[in-house]
């Protein structure tokens, strides 16, 4: 039976924000007995790897390009890296759905750093959700109790980071290939994780480890490539907030593989910060189409 685009993109959404979770749990895992410098540099060589092929085979290759876009690739870049290694340092201490429900309020972030930073006109329902959606992170995190850490604190700038990776990312020209940006920036990660070796060693990969870092590097592709396909099917308005089924994917495979599950509060948390998110969204939606009307 055939499926509406809407519901195709859906389920596009659903795979994508599987396979990142998937992603995360294996990284999670392995880390636990690889340095994780070592499995930094073993994910993303074979994830870079693959994706210059699939780029070879769009016919998306394109090393140079002009000055505005490299600079802006550039930074693009670092904050990836910075997104990554303190994601991956935050994942390493923390459980799965807590750190998940951190970074749920990226979409908020967005909207606050382009209306501060682009200028982009932010209305009082927005920036009341924003406000909103901010207490549900500090309901998560919990300042002052024994919850809140340093691996909390670097949750909250691997939001920070990828902010700047996703402002930058709409300074991008349209010439720019989009598999040569997922190309750049996973070759910026393998540089850090290379340049991280001399810190943290090499040891011998036990053929568990291979199989979570093989689990890791094919999800983060099939996570790519399946956000590229949802931005080609259906309306966004109804496929965007299937984003946030991250989180819901966070809980069980927390709790399978970790034995891990939030508390109560994290759990209010996490509900305002998607239903505000949500909100956000939807109402973005809903001016852009008064504006072209």
């Amino acid at each position: 039976m055939a499926i509406s685009d809407n519901l195709r993109g859906a389920l596009y959404m659903n795979v994508a924000m599987l396979a990142f979770t998937v992603n995360d749990s294996c990284m999670k895992a392995v880390t636990q007995t690889l340095p994780l410098f070592q499995a930094i540099t073993l994910r993303g060589a074979t994830s870079v790897a693959a994706l210059v092929a699939i780029g070879a085979m769009m016919g998306g290759l394109r090393l140079w390009h002009d000055r505005r876009d490299g600079v802006v690739i550039v930074v693009r870049s670092v904050a990836e890296v910075g997104g990554t290694l303190f994601f991956l340092l935050a994942l390493m201490h923390m459980p799965l759905a807590n750190l998940s429900a951190i970074m749920q309020s990226l979409p908020l972030a967005v909207t606050l750093a382009a209306a501060l930073v682009l200028g982009d006109p932010v209305g009082w329902r927005r920036l009341s959700a924003i406000a909103i959606g901010f207490a549900g992170v500090v309901i998560i995190i919990r300042p002052g109790t024994e919850g809140f850490d340093r691996w909390s604190v670097m949750g909250l700038a691997s939001v920070a980071c990828v902010v700047v990776r996703d402002l930058a990312t709409r300074q991008l020209s349209r010439a720019v290939p989009s598999v040569m940006v997922a190309i750049w920036a996973g070759a910026s990660v393998l540089v850090m994780g290379l340049a991280g070796l001399g810190a943290s060693g090499w040891q011998p990969v036990t053929g568990r480890e291979a199989g979570l870092l093989a689990g890791a590097a094919a999800n983060l592709i099939v996570g790519y490539l399946f956000v590229v396909m949802v931005m080609r099917v259906g309306d966004i308005s109804f496929v965007a907030p299937f984003r946030y089924m991250a989180l819901l994917w966070a809980i069980v495979l927390g709790w399978l593989m970790f034995s891990n599950l939030p508390d109560g509060l994290t759990l209010i948390g996490a509900g305002i910060v998607v239903a505000t998110g949500i909100f956000t969204f939807l109402r973005e939606r809903q001016l852009a189409r008064a504006a072209r009307r």
